[in-house]
């Protein structure tokens, strides 16, 4: 993304070349017979609300792995360290993000009906989530083929509410990313219920879950729809890594996904280890998810007006700070506040994060391509970092020492994130 004489060469090898910044590539703006996304209208709103069910359904579960995280340790999977049962939710986070750089070519050329089939294969993969009884069953239900599931669901329905809206798109982006917490509300009340408070067992008590997801992502796969028509494009761009801003946010947001799963991975757990009682410290987790809608809501809404890097940078830094203060959070009464207040500004990151690579490109059809190349590059992050602080927990016998490192590692990928306007040509002052 550039305002100088560089020409984006497509990948149909039109276009010409200057010899200023070789480094950084400008795009030819979108088949201006296309018209412009429309920022409105019952069309967009429909595909806005679809996308929203979808992100429910699937980061809304993912979002109840702490419920879950607590259960197996004390009962399904108690022979299993605290980090061998992490890489469980970890491994579903990497695949999902990773995932983006196959769904989103596959959107860009075939448009929304990959996320049928995806649909279908996630319900499934909760049923067999549900007969599960060893470890390594587990890995591959609810780790790999879940993980998959959701990646083929999340960029296509993301990227769908990218060509409808524009000048509102962070705005609509904030609104659809809601829904994971909305659902991230539900699921681990739900869950704590049935798990701890009932009679029907781990097993009824996913399938009562996925029950619920199915009407719900019926209605998403016959609202969400592309804009634009189905073009042929390459599962990889080569000038996308030319370009510098492109390259930097990867790195940026690599060093924040690092960081920011600690608390949605452990606060449950941690919570017990001061003496909260199970099924409260279960709510903890639905506690931090509904406070994340109103920080994934109102910084979307603020990156329209601020800028998109701007908001994703200030939301790693305070979302750093406030993991560095887990341990302070010693009383009930504490741990409510704290999941308030990191719910909210990790939400920033979520809401902004796919978002931000938008800014790389001027065509609206290479959205697809550009966000699941990111995605699925930084996402490796999301592997290593819970299964990482799994195993600070346990060396060190308590929270510490993984609060310094993901709170370290937060914070630098926001401060990162002002490295990466650097290379945009409105510059460090620039509303991007």
């Amino acid at each position: 993304m550039a305002t100088s004489e560089t020409e984006y060469i497509s990948s149909e090898g039109e276009g010409k070349t200057s010899t200023s910044t070789p480094d950084i590539v400008e795009e030819k703006p979108a088949d201006p017979g296309f018209g412009p996304a429309p920022d409105g209208g019952p069309r967009a709103w429909l595909v806005a609300s679809g996308s929203a069910f979808i992100l429910f359904s699937t980061l809304g579960y993912v979002n109840s792995f702490g419920v879950l995280q607590q259960y197996y340790e004390g009962h399904l999977l108690s022979d299993q360290s605290p980090s061998n049962i992490s890489w469980i939710g970890s491994l579903s986070s990497f695949l999902q993000l990773s995932m983006g750089a196959i769904a989103g070519p596959l959107f860009d050329r075939y448009g929304a009906w990959v996320i049928r089939p995806a649909a279908i294969l996630f319900i499934f993969s909760m049923m067999m989530t549900s007969l599960c009884k060893e470890y390594w069953q587990f890995m591959l239900a609810q780790g790999v083929l879940m993980g998959v599931c959701i990646g083929l669901l999340l960029f296509p329905a993301m990227a769908a509410v990218m060509q409808f809206f524009d000048k509102k798109r962070a705005a609509a982006l904030g609104l659809v990313v809601s829904g994971s917490s909305i659902g991230g509300v539900i699921f681990p009340i739900a869950l704590s219920k049935m798990l701890n408070g009932s009679s029907l067992g781990f097993g009824w008590s996913i399938r009562v879950v996925g029950f619920i997801i199915l009407p719900v992502l019926l209605y998403s796969c016959l609202t969400v729809r592309s804009r634009l028509p189905p073009r042929t494009t390459s599962f990889f761009l080569p000038s996308a890594f030319k370009q510098r801003d492109f390259i930097l946010l990867i790195v940026a947001e690599f060093f924040m996904f690092l960081g920011m799963f600690t608390p949605l991975f452990f606060i449950p757990s941690y919570a017990v280890s001061r003496g909260v009682d199970t099924k409260l410290a279960s709510y903890l987790l639905a506690i931090l998810n509904a406070a994340s809608t109103f920080g994934r809501i109102l910084p979307g809404i603020l990156a329209d007006r601020f800028g998109r890097l701007n908001m994703l940078g200030c939301g790693g830094m305070l979302t750093g700070i406030t993991i560095f203060c887990m341990t302070k959070a010693e009383t009930t009464a504490a741990l409510v506040v704290y999941s308030i207040a990191i719910g909210f500004c990790s939400g920033t990151i979520i809401s902004n994060g796919g978002a931000a690579f938008s800014v790389c490109t001027k065509d609206p059809r290479n959205i697809g391509t550009y966000m699941g190349m990111g995605m699925g590059l930084a996402g490796v992050a999301a592997l290593i970092g819970p299964p990482v602080n799994g195993v600070l927990v346990k060396d060190f016998g308590g929270y510490f020492q993984a609060s310094m490192f993901s709170g370290a590692m937060c914070t630098f990928g926001g401060l990162f994130v002002f490295v990466v306007k650097t290379a945009t040509p409105e510059g460090i002052l620039g509303k991007v």
